[in-house]
C-alpha cells in the first residue's frame, strides 16, 4: 500500500512579542527588532497541516478532513485565535513566541490525537506573513 499526504489549512489571528523578560527593552530590540515592541503586534497566520497514511479502500480516504479540522480547532485554533500568544495561550507558556517554537508546540498539540484517529503527523507548517514560514517534521 502506498502512503499518501493530505493537507488540511486553517488560519488564526494572534498577537504576540518578541522577548526574553530578563532583557532589557534595549536588548530585546537589538536581537528581536520591531518584534519585541512591548505593546506587541499581530499576525493573520495560515496554518498548514500534512498527515500522511495508506488510503482506506473501503473509504477512499486516508482520514476524514472534517476530524482533521476539528482536531485542529480544539486543540490549536480556539486556543490561539484572537489570542495573545505569549499571555493567553497554555501550550506557548515559558516559551519564546517564535513560529519556529510555535510550530513545535502546534505539532506536540496534535500528534496523539491525530495518531488515535487513525494518521500520522507529518508536518506542521506556521505561515506567519506573506514572506514567512515555519514548517516542523517532528522530533
Amino acid at each position: 500500500m502506498a502512503i499518501t499526504y493530505i493537507t488540511r489549512r486553517e488560519r488564526f489571528s494572534a498577537a504576540h512579542r518578541l522577548f526574553k523578560p530578563e532583557f532589557s527593552d534595549e536588548e530585546n530590540f537589538r536581537l528581536f527588532g520591531q518584534c519585541s515592541h512591548p505593546n506587541w503586534h499581530g499576525h493573520n497566520y495560515e496554518l498548514f497541516i500534512t498527515v500522511k497514511g495508506e488510503v482506506n479502500q473501503d473509504l477512499g480516504y486516508v482520514i476524514n478532513l472534517k476530524q482533521v479540522s476539528q482536531i485542529i480547532r480544539e486543540g490549536v485554533i480556539n486556543k490561539l485565535d484572537h489570542k495573545n500568544v505569549n499571555v493567553d495561550v497554555d501550550f506557548m507558556q515559558g516559551k519564546l513566541a517564535s513560529t519556529e517554537n510555535l510550530a513545535i508546540a502546534i505539532w506536540h498539540q496534535l500528534e496523539k490525537p491525530i495518531r488515535e484517529a487513525g494518521a500520522q503527523l507529518h508536518c506542521v507548517k506556521v505561515k506567519e506573513t506573506e514572506n514567512n514560514f515555519v514548517e516542523y517534521y517532528g522530533d
